[in-house]
């Protein structure tokens, strides 16, 4: 398979990665979380004060696991939701479209029976495309090799997260 480059949004480079495990209500549960989008890793580094975005090569190994949903159907929609329940997955990668703050909200009126489905995917079009991959076990984080790291233009303070030792959403 060959090479890509990838994005992680943050407050400091990761110039070595790791798996998160204290939070379990992300997409596709918890991983070390990249794009190959890099305005949406932009977007996503400009929750911190200080907005990092950190860029990778990745060749990933075809003996590993990898579940990818090249569009939203109702398996990722019910892929999200076991994630939301912090129900565990055997995945080593998972790719995908992502579930931003608006779908999130969705995906929660939903599970909480505010939303049909159907009334879900009338809501759930995307204006513009996103794209997350969730390295979700060390053997997928070897197939990362850093690269480089450029802190990127902050938002005005609405969209910073002065608490910069915390990752949240990535």
């Amino acid at each position: 398979m060959g090479k890509m480059t990838v994005f992680h949004g943050s407050y400091m480079a990761v110039e070595k990665p790791e798996i998160r495990k204290g939070r379990n209500t992300k997409d596709f549960g918890p991983g070390f979380y990249c794009t190959v989008i890099r305005e949406q890793a932009q977007r996503w580094a400009k929750r911190y004060v200080t907005p990092v975005v950190s860029t990778y090569t990745v060749r990933l190994n075809t003996c590993l696991k990898i579940l990818e949903f090249k569009e939203m159907t109702e398996e990722w929609l019910d892929f999200i939701i076991a994630c939301r329940y912090a129900r565990p997955h055997d995945n080593d990668i998972v790719i995908g479209a992502m579930a931003n703050d608006q779908i999130y909200n969705y995906v929660h009126d939903y599970m909480e029976g505010i939303l049909t489905r159907e009334q879900f995917w009338v809501l759930a079009r995307f204006k513009y495309p996103t794209h997350q991959i969730n390295f979700c076990t060390d053997a997928a984080l070897a197939c990362l090799e850093y690269v480089t790291a450029e802190e990127v233009e902050p938002h005005e303070q609405h969209g910073a997260d002065s608490r910069k030792g915390t990752e949240k959403g990535q």
